[in-house]
């Protein structure tokens, strides 16, 4: 896997060959990037990234010069990677945290204007993530949740549910402000 662009463009990160995580392929990771860009400032951003895996999401948030980022991963041997790689590359606007993400964001007190998670694709709570996330208000209110997910999950009826964009077996489910009725 690659940094698709940024300050760090190119920049190769290669995982042990038996990690179990499922890193967002460079062709979608490129194309998200390209939608936040034509709707956000990086330089202006605060993100979560949640279930990290890889830390490759991070990584391209770093690279685009974010104000921060905030790395969630509950494996000890990935977390472990994602600290080893952002010492090399010497990101300081990168840390990351050892934690359950529901966890996590239950007892987190800072808001984000992004929020990233890649759960596994058969996580039971899948579903429940948006609303997870909303209850716990730490989204600001300008600010996206973009869940990626398998093509057996479907968010659309959502209330804050905005598009879904599908590349290959990746789908990023994008929400907004959530709205009640």
């Amino acid at each position: 896997m690659r940094i698709v662009s940024g300050k760090y463009k190119g920049r190769l990160i290669k995982p042990p060959k038996n990690f179990k995580a499922r890193p967002t392929t460079d062709f979608a990771k490129e194309n998200l990037f390209n939608i936040l860009n034509n709707n956000f400032d990086f330089t202006e951003l605060r993100v979560l990234d949640l279930f990290s895996g890889t830390g490759s999401i991070s990584y391209e948030f770093a690279s685009r010069e974010c104000i921060s980022v905030t790395s969630i991963e509950s494996n000890f041997r990935h977390q472990g990677f994602i600290k080893k790689t952002i010492e090399e590359l010497g990101l300081e606007n990168i840390r990351t945290i050892k934690s359950d993400a529901f966890r996590f964001v239950k007892s987190c007190k800072d808001k984000f204007d992004i929020i990233f998670a890649d759960p596994p694709y058969d996580l039971k709570e899948i579903e429940s993530i948006p609303d997870y996330i909303f209850s716990q208000q730490v989204l600001n209110s300008e600010g996206w949740l973009i869940v990626e997910h398998g093509d057996k999950t479907n968010f659309g009826r959502h209330p804050a549910f905005i598009e879904l964009r599908k590349y290959g077996g990746v789908n990023f489910s994008i929400f907004g402000t959530y709205k009640k009725d």
